[in-house]
């Protein structure tokens, strides 16, 4: 009996669960562009142009492997708009009742499967390292779900930098050499560029006709959409960048994009790279000598580690994670996140990076957009959305830890033992943004002061109960303490200010 093989926009390899399982004599696959998945959030145009012309090459050789395939273009007169649309459509189509799918990264389309008037079969996806089982057992007693000592169980699992049964070195995490402030220079042009060919470039044109409002543009577009391309993008990173990576990881420089980044994280999530011949790749540069161990641990820690952690977090902690609002913060999203003007350089850099690029790395994210967000009390699932909607890497299994969990606390602290926030003292550190700044970095209160400053002893004190107890942060509460009564009540008065400012969408 013929069967539907359904195969999603973010599952784009040959190795996928659903297509192992299936017979290519009698089963057809199903693959769609829907507005539903388009249009469920308003995605950066050029994550839309990344994965319709990845799906279309990927369908292209799936047909020229002898597999019979319907396809759905956006455009094409009887788009249904759904996933389970197109599924009932071809059932009609081939006479097929039951349908083989790998399980999706989000709860919103796994739920959408589940209510399919098809019997549908998901398989769960085996391209990760961590089945559930696997997270539910290492999670199973434990008080807190630290990613570190997960992150050395799939060191053991994998043999990944081991020596016998210990890590390679003596050491299982090199973080504390990763944290240098920018470089004078930086010795990496970015991340390999593509030309789009003729496949790509009637996907670039559909997505300029349908998704021309959003916020920012799909070209100009040199992302890879094919495996090939992802593997020369891979093997460019190790040659030219994967040596000094590890130094720089956490730096951030006005007017280098990507120092020493890899840029490769969105062909993992949707297929093109299969992350196991990443960290091989990785693991090889630094078994030859060519790239240090403090970098190689902590580009495979990013992905056998956290990549493999948040997922396993995402669906232990169930479909609800992505509401939650463990802080109670209830703030708009502020215009300057959608390129609204803004004197604050390291917002105006990371949201204008942001919109040209649909990138920005991690730090980035965490102490600067992040950071921010959460110091003003801004509401986590307008910060969750926003995170969704314009990074080309973005999905939800990945993107829902990362801003609810690790940066902006929403979930009461099942990922993070703390909040990360810190005052415009980091960000100086860690880059050159605040010499470009109109406001001054060093003042603590006026006119000038940097809005880090008020707003991070703001959020201490109206928090006070609930982080005054926590043992990492007592140093933060009693260096609050021991300022003067009249300078705490300036400090909170200019903050409350700001805020106020802020929330009527003033310049700030």
């Amino acid at each position: 009996m013929t069967r539907l093989i359904l195969i999603l926009g973010d599952q784009l390899t040959e190795e996928i669960a659903a297509l192992k399982r299936a017979d290519k004599d009698s089963d057809v696959v199903v693959m769609a562009e829907v507005a539903e998945e388009t249009d469920y959030v308003q995605h950066h145009p050029k994550k839309i142009a990344l994965i319709f012309a990845a799906m279309r090459k990927f369908a292209a050789r799936l047909r020229e492997a002898g597999w019979d395939l319907r396809y759905t273009e956006l455009d094409d007169t009887g788009n249904s708009g759904s996933i389970a649309g197109e599924l009932l459509r071809r059932a009609e189509e081939t006479g097929a009742s039951e349908v083989i799918a790998t399980e999706p990264g989000e709860w919103r389309l796994i739920e959408a499967l589940n209510e399919a008037p098809l019997q549908v079969t998901q398989l769960e996806d085996d391209r990760f390292l961590a089945a559930h089982k696997t997270f539910e057992t290492w999670a199973k007693g434990r008080k807190a779900l630290r990613m570190e000592y997960f992150y050395r169980e799939m060191r053991r699992a994998t043999g990944f930098l081991m020596d016998g049964d210990q890590p390679e070195g003596g050491e299982w995490n090199y973080d504390a050499e990763n944290r240098k402030p920018p470089p004078d220079g930086v010795a990496f042009s970015g991340p390999m560029q593509f030309t789009p060919d003729a496949v790509t470039e009637e996907v670039l044109a559909l997505v300029e006709a349908r998704f021309g409002k959003s916020f920012g543009s799909p070209r100009p577009f040199s992302f890879a959409t094919e495996p090939g391309q992802a593997r020369r993008a891979l093997t460019h990173f190790i040659t030219h960048a994967l040596p000094s990576f590890g130094d720089y990881q956490d730096a951030m420089l006005d007017g280098n994009r990507f120092l020493y980044h890899a840029g490769i994280s969105a062909y993992m999530n949707i297929g093109l790279l299969n992350p196991m011949e990443v960290c091989r790749a990785a693991e090889a540069a630094y078994r030859e000598g060519h790239a240090p161990l403090n970098a190689v641990e902590g580009f495979i820690r990013q992905i056998i580690g956290w990549r493999e952690y948040v997922r396993g977090i995402y669906f232990h902690e169930g479909p609800d994670y992505p509401r939650r609002n463990g802080l109670n913060h209830q703030r708009g999203l502020p215009a300057l996140y959608w390129g609204a003007p803004t004197d604050m350089r390291c917002l105006s850099v990371a949201v204008e990076q942001t919109r040209d690029e649909a990138y920005a790395h991690h730090i980035q994210r965490l102490m600067v957009t992040g950071n921010f967000a959460l110091l003003a009390g801004v509401n986590p699932a307008e910060v969750h959305d926003w995170y969704l909607r314009v990074y080309i890497d973005a999905f939800e299994w990945v993107e829902a830890p990362n801003t609810l969990g690790m940066s902006q606390f929403a979930d009461g602290g099942v990922i993070a033992s703390k909040p990360y926030i810190s005052s415009g003292n980091y960000i100086n550190k860690m880059s050159d943004y605040c010499k470009h700044c109109a406001y001054d970095v060093k003042a603590k209160t006026g006119k000038d002061a940097c809005p880090f400053n008020l707003l991070y002893w703001h959020f201490l004190d109206r928090h006070r109960e609930r982080f005054e107890g926590n043992p990492r942060m007592g140093n933060m509460y009693r260096t609050w303490d021991r300022k003067d009564a009249d300078r705490r009540e300036r400090v909170l008065t200019e903050a409350e200010a700001f805020l106020a400012r802020l929330s009527k969408g003033e310049r700030v």
